[in-house]
């Protein structure tokens, strides 16, 4: 075949529609035959597949290329459909979207700009408003679709720094200049929040140390307290806080922040609230739990993750403002691109709000699945997980087994494995248990369950994200959990107390660290 040949056009249609049919059959055939999320191998396994094949040798056709792809990707892949997945916030996705994607590769359309997206730029802004209205911010709001909740909590926070260097500068005889005041800004986040906050701190050139964390309560929730004493200490110290993130949703245990209260704190001090939410976004469409979000229409910029709890494919997120002209601090002209007079001309450039240039029509997953299937069946998958990590909850609190750290608000759970016969104060002991644990039931690939610490202690993580996740389910694997634990400690009791001693606990690779 020529190259001329695989090029997508009308001349192709005929032989695009069979490789992406044999494609799809053969994915189809991988779900309906998984029997475990994965197969176990090991980077050391895999990687000399993976090494072998000859980049500069090409295989010719689509099906010699996908039968390769059985060895070096689809046999052992992670398969977040399957019930015994349960680590991360990764979801099993709904057709419509799969379909959406489909059609998203095929067209390819940039949403920078209008003459590269047409109506593709209408339906994401239409997605945009949708959200908006769904979170009850008012008719001067707006946003952007992102790559995912990182990109959107940074674009919110430079938007938040730019608005508040603006104010200081108008509110100021000396006018500092944004070199200036960057070493006086800070952000006032919970303890419990997303390590991309810092991140983005470090990437707007404000460093680390501009991120001050604030206490959490029992429930792993920002004290209002706490953070009324930091903006007074801030202030007191000739600091700025350029924002406060509230968290709607942590990712270690499905915590929502007191929006309101701190939502009235903001408004007392006059501070940008950015609220993420990529988690606890799914609770817009729910009809049973969306009072949990509560508070959120106060905020001046919300995070949500489509791809989390909305059962898109990766990548599907957006960040949403209350006010649109704050997004002007992220637009720039370029003349053969989006040129200024296109703003007089009322072209609906979505570059103009975006970091990104180029950019995926990742909105169309969304709306094919609005279109199919509606909110309110979102909402209900969604509320079917919740329901399950309750459930999952009581059987937890219930096994002397384990030990729960919060009853928790979404689906998160967060646990540990306790040894009995008088060994459960044994901390090492506890320890090395648990993370054995998780490592052999990763290598086993009967399931998966994360990991986090809690309070300088290793702790086992459910993220339920899956709606066909039985309380069953849950069982079987606590009782795998179990049973790895339990061989691990009657190992360790075998052996003679100084080689005990001198065992260190096993290391996570990389691909299982949370």
């Amino acid at each position: 075949m020529s190259s001329r040949s695989h090029l997508l056009n009308n001349r192709t249609a005929e032989h695009y529609r069979r490789s992406v049919t044999h494609g799809v059959e053969r994915v189809a055939a991988k779900l309906a035959d998984a029997q475990q999320p994965f197969t176990g191998v090991t980077p050391s396994e895999l990687a000399p597949t993976v090494s072998a094949v000859d980049l500069d040798q090409p295989l010719g056709t689509a099906d010699e290329a996908l039968e390769e792809l059985e060895r070096v990707y689809l046999r052992d892949a992670v398969y977040f459909h399957h019930p015994r997945y349960l680590a991360h916030l990764n979801c099993p996705v709904v057709i419509p979207a799969v379909l959406g994607e489909a059609v998203i590769a095929a067209v390819n359309s940039s949403l920078d700009t209008w003459d590269q997206s047409a109506g593709g730029t209408l339906i994401e802004r239409r997605l945009i408003a949708w959200t908006a209205q769904r979170i009850g911010l008012h008719t001067a709001a707006d946003g952007i679709f992102t790559s995912g909740g990182s990109q959107s909590n940074l674009q919110a926070l430079l938007l938040a720094r730019e608005e508040t260097c603006r104010l200081v500068r108008k509110n100021s005889e000396t006018a500092p200049s944004t070199s200036q005041l960057l070493p006086t800004l800070r952000i006032l986040t919970s303890e419990c929040s997303h390590f991309s906050i810092e991140k983005a701190a470090i990437l707007l050139g404000l460093g680390p140390e501009a991120v001050i964390p604030v206490p959490c309560d029992e429930q792993r929730r920002m004290r209002v307290g706490a953070l009324a004493e930091q903006l007074e200490r801030c202030e007191r110290a000739g600091e700025t806080v350029m924002a406060v993130v509230a968290t709607a949703g942590t990712t270690d245990f499905g915590s929502i922040d007191p929006l309101p209260a701190i939502a009235d704190q903001c408004e007392r001090t006059g501070t940008w609230l950015h609220v993420d939410a990529a988690y606890g976004c799914g609770l817009l469409t729910s009809r049973r739990r969306r009072a949990l979000l509560d508070g959120i229409e106060r905020a001046d910029s919300v995070t949500v993750d489509y791809h989390k709890s909305f059962f898109q494919p990766v990548s599907s997120s957006a960040v949403l403002v209350r006010d649109r002209a704050t997004l002007r601090h992220v637009t720039y002209h370029a003349d053969y691109l989006n040129p200024a007079r296109s703003v007089e001309q009322e072209i609906p450039n979505q570059v103009d709000k975006s970091i990104q240039t180029t950019r995926r029509f990742d909105a169309l997953k969304l709306w094919m699945t609005l279109r199919v299937m509606g909110a309110d069946a979102l909402g209900e998958l969604f509320d079917e997980v919740v329901d399950r990590a309750a459930d999952a909850w009581r059987l937890l609190d219930a096994d002397e087994r384990f030990e729960v750290v919060v009853e928790p608000q979404l689906s998160t759970l967060v646990f540990r494995w306790l040894p009995g016969n008088g060994l459960a104060g044994d901390a090492t002991l506890t320890e090395r248990a648990n993370l054995h644990a998780r490592e052999a039931l990763f290598a086993s690939g009967e399931a998966i369950v994360a990991g986090t610490v809690v309070d300088g202690r290793h702790y086992l993580k459910f993220t339920l994200l899956n709606p066909e996740t039985s309380l069953a389910d849950i069982t079987t694997v606590l009782d795998l959990i179990a049973a790895h634990a339990e061989r691990y400690v009657q190992r360790q009791a075998s052996q003679p107390q100084a080689a005990r001693n001198a065992a260190n606990p096993p290391a996570l690779s990389a691909a299982q660290a949370c």
